[in-house]
């Protein structure tokens, strides 16, 4: 993921340094370049200065294979603080409420 982060931020250091880097199954994607409403209503009041961007970058299927030219989804932040929040809302398994657990 290192090499990943860092690829991005050679090809597109208008997106600076604190970037995350959303897997296609992202529940806050509704597709590659879009975010889902939810997650555009949590970050519209969390940080309103979030970027989405697509960025390609090389990657390599499995450790010593040959990499190939692959399109990923970037969610960049102005603030480390913002982006740890995010993560922390949008990146783990969905909480259940205490009603739906019982």
């Amino acid at each position: 993921m290192i090499d990943i982060i860092k690829q991005i931020q050679e090809a597109n250091p208008a997106l600076g340094t604190t970037i995350i880097v959303l897997r296609p199954d992202s529940r806050a994607l509704a597709d590659p370049a879009t975010l889902t409403p939810e997650a555009k209503a949590w970050l519209d009041a969390n940080t309103s200065d979030a970027r989405l961007s697509q960025e390609t970058v090389m990657l390599a299927p499995y450790p010593g294979g040959a990499p190939t030219q692959r399109t990923v989804t970037v969610l960049a932040f102005s603030d480390a603080r913002h982006l740890a929040a995010f993560a922390t809302a949008w990146t783990g398994d969905p909480t259940l409420d205490d009603d739906e657990a019982a």
